[in-house]
C-alpha cells in the first residue's frame, strides 16, 4: 500500500465510536502508516432525531487534546499522530465554528456537511417527497453556503456525503454531470481559498461501494488546479484504518494526482503516490 497517511478517524472521544486511541495507533503502525490524524466529531447546533442522542456530537475538547498529545509524544518514534477535529458546518453558525477552530492549536481541521438546512441526509426522510436530483441539488447548494460563510478549515470532508445514504440502487441515479455547475463552483471556491478536499473511502463500505467524492469529481478537482487532497478511511474502529487505500491510490492516479497531503500545525505537506 503506497498511501501512508490516514487523515480522518474517530475514537471514543466521538459520540459514534468506542475505539481506544492506543488501539487505533497500534493498528496504523502495523499497517506501515507513517502519518495519522484523529479528527473527532464536533457538530455545534446539531439537530438530533431523538432526545436520548442530545449532545452526541459535541466534543469535550480538553480531555481529547490531553490524550491525543500525550499519545502523539509517546509514539513519536513510530508514527506521526496529529491532533485534528471534524467540524459539522452550517451557514448560520460561523462565529461558533470560528471560536472552536481558533480555540486550540489543531494540526488539521475538516469541515463536513452532516446537516443540510437542519435536515440530516443520513435519514430517508431527507429524500422523501422529492426526486434524488432535488435532494442532492439542495445538499450541494448548502455546501456552497457553508464555504462562503466559514473558511477556517483545511479540507472539506466527504464532499458528496449524501450519496452514501441516498435511496438509490445504482449510480445511474446519481451522475456528476447532473450537478456539474454547482459542483464546479464548490471546487473553484475551495481552490481559490486555498482549501483541499479528501478522498474518503467510507463510501466503499456502503451499498454503492464508491468513494466520497467519486472519481468524476476528483478528476474535475484536479483539472481545475486542485492539489491539496488528503486520504481518509473515516475509521471508527481499528480494523477500518487504511481500508480501501489501494483502490484510492488507483483512482487518484487515474485522475492525474501524483501527490497526496498530510497536515501539521495547519500546514500542508505532500507525499508521493
Amino acid at each position: 500500500m503506497a498511501i501512508k497517511a490516514d487523515y480522518h478517524m474517530h475514537t471514543h472521544h466521538s459520540g459514534d465510536s468506542s475505539a481506544r486511541m492506543e488501539d487505533m495507533i497500534g493498528r496504523a503502525v502495523s499497517l506501515g502508516l507513517t502519518h495519522i490524524c484523529f479528527t473527532e466529531h464536533h457538530d455545534p447546533d446539531f439537530v438530533y432525531d431523538t432526545p436520548d442522542k442530545e449532545g452526541m456530537f459535541e466534543l469535550d475538547i480538553p480531555p481529547y487534546r490531553e490524550e491525543c498529545l500525550r499519545l502523539s509524544k509517546e509514539n513519536a518514534d513510530r508514527i506521526s499522530v496529529g491532533f485534528g477535529i471534524e467540524l459539522g458546518v452550517q451557514p448560520d453558525i460561523p462565529d461558533t465554528l470560528a471560536a472552536v477552530a481558533g480555540s486550540e492549536a489543531f494540526d488539521f481541521i475538516i469541515a463536513s456537511s452532516h446537516l443540510c438546512h437542519k435536515k440530516d441526509p443520513y435519514y430517508a426522510s431527507f429524500y422523501e417527497g422529492r426526486t434524488i436530483k432535488e435532494a442532492m441539488t439542495e445538499y450541494f447548494e448548502s455546501i456552497l453556503e457553508n464555504i462562503r460563510a466559514f473558511d477556517d478549515f483545511d479540507v472539506y470532508g466527504h464532499l458528496d456525503y449524501a450519496v452514501r445514504y441516498a435511496p438509490v440502487t445504482d449510480l445511474s441515479a446519481y451522475k456528476y454531470e447532473d450537478y456539474a455547475d454547482i459542483t464546479d463552483e464548490i471546487l473553484r471556491t475551495l481552490i481559490e481559498r486555498g482549501k483541499g478536499i479528501e478522498i474518503n473511502t467510507g463510501g466503499l463500505r456502503k451499498a454503492l461501494k464508491r468513494t466520497n467524492p467519486g472519481e468524476e469529481v476528483l478528476k474535475r478537482y484536479r483539472e481545475l488546479g486542485g492539489e491539496i487532497l488528503t486520504v481518509a478511511s473515516d475509521a471508527h474502529e481499528p480494523a477500518i484504518i487504511g481500508d480501501g487505500f489501494d483502490m484510492a491510490e488507483a483512482i487518484l492516479t487515474r485522475c492525474g494526482f501524483r501527490y497526496y497531503t498530510y497536515f501539521r500545525e495547519r500546514k500542508p505537506f505532500f507525499l508521493p503516490l
